[in-house]
């Protein structure tokens, strides 16, 4: 059994002592799911709640949501320029607003707002239209000018006499962040409950094929039959499907993140910039929590590169100065996988009964409900559920792309 720990107020199973099983593989599942984080786990919940489907395995190659998961910054929003990702995330958004119902856990989800801030007038023309965009879709979204900026946040610095004056700033007030490790635990045990397996320290070392199906998963607790195998192994995905022989846009990147000591609340949103290159906001205990771009190199390590802690403490300070004392507390690295036109991959692959979700890159987190309702779906269904219809691998091919690197140039 699994003892993880159980916040106060949570709605306890049967044995209070564990929140899911951590099963002993069977040797055959109507479904495998090749990846125990967030989106696996979220998949397997929906699969069960949407759609029935029970007789499932969850893979993971180490502990339970201790990739990607355990290693992000928890921002949640939905401001995406374009209407495809639009759809995703503010499908995401609505589901994050009742997960706690759901779920029948607490996540600590704060919907407390973040704040894009523009510093030139390019940055401002940019962020004026995405508004634009946003509203169009029926996503909150406002522009506000500096002095605005400084009642929402007040302790950013809007002078004009720095080296990147704050111009302006997208705002989106539904936003927030949660506790990335209970919505795992919550998502795992509600999982769990409806009968699903999950499966840890069971990595997959490769598939039994049969002309253009999988038939099996081999794994380094034995070889599991398969009627389908959904991938959601973020930025180990590129490992799995070379074992396949399936080619995909993919580049592994490190990416950092850090947290400061504890301090008193004085930062009530979250705040992005990407021309100073980071994004800070302050977590539930009171610790800054700081995100930064990719490492530019490619690997699976999950140390990053000093220099990019350098750079984020040193743009930290420009925003905020009354943080120039703060100690910083801990580093980490997660592993993302990053796509040409900085958008996802789902759906289809070459193989008729296995089904992709990858290249999420720095925006996995938020996505994790919408993503897990829309990939059961694809899942169950045998073809791709209209809101991640547009992500599909083929697109590569017709050069129907969805090009969010504005949004996604900082980790977000």
């Amino acid at each position: 059994m699994t003892t993880a720990p159980i916040p106060p107020g949570a709605h306890l199973p049967e044995h209070p002592d564990h929140l899911w099983d951590d099963a002993e593989p069977k040797k055959v599942y109507d479904v495998v799911v090749v990846g125990g984080g967030g989106h696996g786990l979220a998949t397997a919940h929906y699969l069960a709640k949407n759609h029935g489907i029970t007789n499932v395995a969850v893979l993971e190659k180490g502990w339970l949501a201790g990739g990607n998961m355990a290693r992000n910054t928890t921002l949640i929003r939905s401001n995406y320029l374009w209407d495809e990702s639009a759809g995703i995330y503010e499908h995401a958004l609505k589901l994050w607003e009742g997960l706690e119902d759901d779920l029948g856990y607490p996540i600590l989800f704060s919907q407390r707002g973040v704040l894009n801030l523009a510093h030139t007038e390019q940055d401002v023309r940019d962020s004026v239209r995405r508004v634009e965009a946003n509203k169009l879709n029926g996503i909150d979204a406002e522009w506000l000018g500096p002095d605005e900026v400084a009642k929402v946040c007040p302790i950013v610095n809007v002078s004009a006499d720095i080296r990147y004056p704050v111009q302006g700033a997208t705002f989106q007030p539904r936003a927030g962040i949660a506790k990335h490790d209970y919505v795992a635990w919550g998502f795992a045990r509600r999982a769990s409950e409806a009968g699903i397996d999950i499966i840890q320290n069971c990595e997959v070392t490769g598939f039994v094929t049969d002309a253009d199906r999988v038939t099996g998963v081999r794994t380094t607790r034995g070889t599991i039959a398969a009627g389908t195998v959904a991938l959601c192994a973020a930025g180990h995905t590129s490992v799995l499907l070379d074992m396949l022989g399936v080619r995909a846009p993919l580049q592994s990147h490190p990416l950092q993140a850090l947290v400061s000591e504890l301090l008193e609340p004085v930062h009530p949103t979250i705040v992005m910039s990407n021309a100073v290159h980071v994004y800070v906001s302050q977590a539930h205990k009171g610790e800054l929590v700081m995100g930064a771009g990719v490492d530019s190199y490619n690997g699976y390590g999950q140390r990053g590169a000093f220099h990019i802690i350098e750079r984020q403490m040193a743009a930290a300070v420009e925003l905020f100065p009354v943080f120039a004392r703060a100690h910083l507390l801990r580093s980490w690295a997660g592993v993302v996988d990053v796509t040409p036109d900085a958008s996802p991959i789902v759906g289809a692959t070459p193989y008729e009964n296995v089904f992709l979700n990858c290249g999420w890159g720095t925006g996995g987190f938020k996505a994790t409900p919408g993503l897990g309702w829309a990939f059961a779906d694809t899942v169950a269904h045998g073809r791709p559920h209209p809101l991640v219809a547009p992500f599909g691998l083929d697109r590569f091919v017709t050069g129907a792309l969805v090009d969010e690197h504005g949004a996604a140039a900082v980790a977000h």
